[in-house]
């Protein structure tokens, strides 16, 4: 229709090409919707979401093609002057569509894994590049995975090729000329389209967050403009005023002394219960530790029988919870006693929050030892561990043992390491265990001279059903209760077992069918992702018990710290777990990079920072039976709550720095 017109062959070629990148753009939507759409969510529902996204697709095909039509206002650089510029813009196209489908597959790999579109966050993998594609390398068949992408690539060019042609083949004859005007226009066009908006301002990342549901709004935004629209987002931001401003609501919560003093710091003396013993402490950060994967949560697939014995002969939390699902974000919460709420970038790596005071340098006498099989330069595990007055480090080239893989040392020989160090001293010493091996790949985990593990085989149906999602994972879950059994063995036969506590607690959980073990708020809010164990087992000298309140993996060192004889200085949220006076029991968590959250004995409440929409979720059926006007009471508390901690948080990341 254009062609009767005389439009410019090259304005001709970028109207064809407009529409096949709004196909694949389009296709891209869909595709996200079929495989990830929410109960009870139809496409009828999400037309305004696809409406909204068409507005973010427009502006990246302008982007893509106001280079072309740009060029082109000089004769000599169009695509259709010579073949070597239809070479090179083709070219251009396909190294773009490469981009794209680039983009694209990241995407749908973040909403697989995390339910949420691409973001800057995934810088935090790419700033420890060699390591992140040796990971992938040994657990996804890259190669095929890039063949495939190369030849969709290629077959898009092919099909650039092609539309050139059918618009020399229309327009063979005809006169068109090169009217500089049409390429004025056109550009106009492109950086409307670009602009995204009849009014000021432009559009934004946050118009997505309209429709007030999160599934909604992330299928609009594409990853393209989500992931370029937070890169700003990874600096550390902070509101002193908001801070102060909902210090008494935070004091309330915590039980803190005084609600007018703004100040976290407590020097808190031994409690009469405290070991004065001096006893050893050994603490270990395990990966990926679910707890609905576990024996303890009644799993009927067993894959801890252990760890579970070990449960029932020490102090063990069942709903222990971790503020964000990272093994970076759990090393800094555990040591700092701060939800790492710096959303789009690791606080480990934010060289002004990295010098944090922690609870550990209270330990004076003590010597420090931090074990991990494989290179603590990974998300800069080191630079905060560094932090850490008189800590020796003990990684990767340290140890005997070989590497089974990216990670470094099994979590075995870790272990037995750890423990040939331990049974030499002979004065209190506090460890710091980080295991790597419940990890991807997972296919590469168990050693093959560990021949006494007796790997086994589970129907996928009854995998799935409880929450694995392969027998290599089922398989590598089971090894780090094998692991775990080794080194108690190991430990039990030497003279500093008697006067040790051993902690573990689990870095993040794993999303996953929870529905078995758990109501369905654990699986359909993702719970999974950071429910864990969390245990402190030391036979000689704690007596044993279950405990089902809610408490949080920043809860740790202040537990730990309350057992020994000794005053310590607490600057930051955690708690001591075992205080008779502690008071209300709760975890923050912020799950993904646009929500915060807090789990409560009876409640899960979550909201969403941008849209502000909010969910209050029982974790009991038995609760439902609350009246609507007494559920909108707890919501709007916990709403008030959560806003302050986050807060809160964001405020002493950047405020808890190291005397």
């Amino acid at each position: 229709m254009l062609v009767k017109y005389k439009i410019p062959k090259t304005i001709l070629w970028v109207s064809n090409l407009f529409v096949i990148f709004l196909l694949i753009f389009t296709l891209f939507r869909l595709a996200t919707f079929i495989a990830f759409r929410p109960k009870g969510i139809s496409l009828t529902d999400v037309i305004p979401s696809f409406l909204m996204g068409i507005r973010y697709d427009l502006r990246w095909i302008a982007i893509i093609l106001l280079p072309v039509i740009f060029l082109s206002t000089f004769p000599r650089l169009s695509p259709f002057y010579s073949s070597r510029n239809k070479k090179w813009w083709t070219w251009y196209l396909a190294i773009v569509t490469f981009i794209v489908f680039f983009f694209f597959a990241a995407g749908f790999g973040s909403f697989s894994y995390n339910r949420t579109p691409l973001d800057a966050g995934a810088m935090n993998f790419a700033e420890d590049f060699s390591i992140s594609v040796k990971m992938i390398w040994q657990t996804y068949p890259l190669i095929w995975m890039l063949l495939g992408l190369i030849v969709a690539v290629l077959f898009f060019r092919w099909m650039y090729h092609r539309s050139h042609w059918q618009v020399i083949n229309r327009t063979e004859g005809l006169g068109i000329t090169h009217r500089r005007k049409f390429f004025v226009f056109t550009i106009l066009i492109l950086c409307f389209l670009i602009y995204g908006s009849f009014s000021w301002p432009p559009l934004s990342r946050s118009d997505s967050f309209r429709f007030n549901n999160s599934f909604k709004s992330y299928l609009a935004i594409n990853p393209l403009q989500n992931f370029v629209a937070t890169l700003r987002l990874r600096k550390p931001d902070y509101n002193e005023k908001k801070a102060k401003e909902v210090f008494p609501v935070m004091a309330e919560w915590m039980g803190l002394p005084d609600k007018n003093n703004f100040s976290y710091r407590r020097e808190i003396g031994p409690r009469s219960s405290s070991f004065e013993s001096r006893p050893n402490i050994v603490l270990v950060q395990c990966e990926s530790f679910s707890m609905y994967k576990s024996s303890m949560s009644g799993n009927p697939l067993n894959a801890t029988p252990f760890f579970d014995s070990l449960c029932r002969q020490g102090v063990f939390f069942d709903r222990c919870f971790t503020p964000h699902f990272s093994t970076a974000r759990a090393l800094f919460a555990i040591l700092s006693g701060i939800p790492d709420a710096q959303l789009f970038k690791f606080s480990s790596r934010n060289p002004q929050a990295v010098q944090q005071h922690t609870i550990v340098d209270n330990l004076g006498d003590y010597e420090k030892h931090y074990f991990l099989g494989g290179s603590p330069e990974f998300n800069n595990f080191e630079g905060l561990l560094k932090n850490i007055d008189g800590l020796q480090m003990h990684t990767g080239d340290d140890f005997k043992a070989p590497k089974v893989n990216v990670w470094g040392v099994s979590d075995k020989d870790l272990f037995l390491e750890a423990n040939e160090l331990f049974r030499k001293k002979d004065k209190p010493f506090f460890a710091y265990i980080q295991t790597s091996g419940n990890h991807r790949p997972y296919n590469l985990t168990i050693p093959k001279n560990d021949t006494d593990f007796v790997r086994v085989v589970v129907p996928d149906e009854e995998l799935k059903k409880y929450g694995f999602e392969s027998l290599d994972e089922f398989n590598c879950f089971r090894y780090s209760d094998y692991c775990f059994r080794k080194f108690m063995e190991a430990a039990q036969k030497e003279n500093y077992f008697h006067n040790t506590i051993f902690v573990f607690v689990g870095d993040h959980g794993l999303a996953g069918n929870a529905e078995a073990m758990y109501p369905p708020v654990w699986t359909e809010q993702r719970l999974t992702d950071e429910h864990v164990p969390l245990l402190f087992y030391a036979p000689d000298l704690l007596v044993p018990q279950k405990r089902t309140e809610v408490v949080s993996q920043i809860d740790v060192l202040p537990t730990i710290a309350g057992m020994l004889h000794q005053s310590y200085v607490n600057t930051t949220l955690g708690r001591d777990l075992l205080d008779p006076e502690k008071k209300n029991n709760f975890a923050f968590i912020t799950n993904t990079a646009d929500g915060i959250g807090m789990v409560t004995d009876e409640f899960y409440f979550t909201r969403n920072i941008n849209s502000g929409e909010e969910l209050l979720s029982p974790l009991q059926p038995s609760l439902s039976a609350y009246t609507k006007q007494q559920k909108d009471s707890i919501r709007k508390r916990l709403s008030a709550f959560t806003i302050a901690y986050y807060e809160t948080a964001k405020y002493l990341l950047m405020n808890n720095q190291k005397d």
